[in-house]
């Protein structure tokens, strides 16, 4: 399994619409069997941060994830709203609860 965790730093006063496309992007991945977990979480020491963990069955699954037209539209929505990212991890998931 491949994992992914990242964390967004979002512009000043922008968390929040940045939160909610990043919700509709992980309720639209509900339908993609090959992701195994999306979890979207606030930073609760940093007002702008956001962090991104995911698990897929496979990196390529998750490449191929970023193609579809709705899902770059949302990219293109919260591309304005981001400030940086960082703290970026590509993982070997082995399992655990949930998966």
């Amino acid at each position: 399994m491949y994992g992914l965790h990242g964390k967004i730093s979002a512009i000043t006063g922008k968390r929040p619409a940045l939160l909610e496309l990043l919700l509709q992007a992980a309720e639209a991945m509900q339908a993609n069997p090959d992701c195994l977990i999306y979890i979207v979480s606030e930073d609760a020491a940093d007002p702008e941060g956001i962090w991104v963990s995911e698990v897929w069955t496979s990196a390529e699954s998750h490449q191929a994830s970023l193609a579809p037209e709705e899902t770059q539209a949302l990219i293109a929505q919260a591309r304005p709203l981001i400030a940086g990212m960082s703290d970026r991890a590509e993982l070997r998931t082995l399992g655990g609860k949930g998966l």
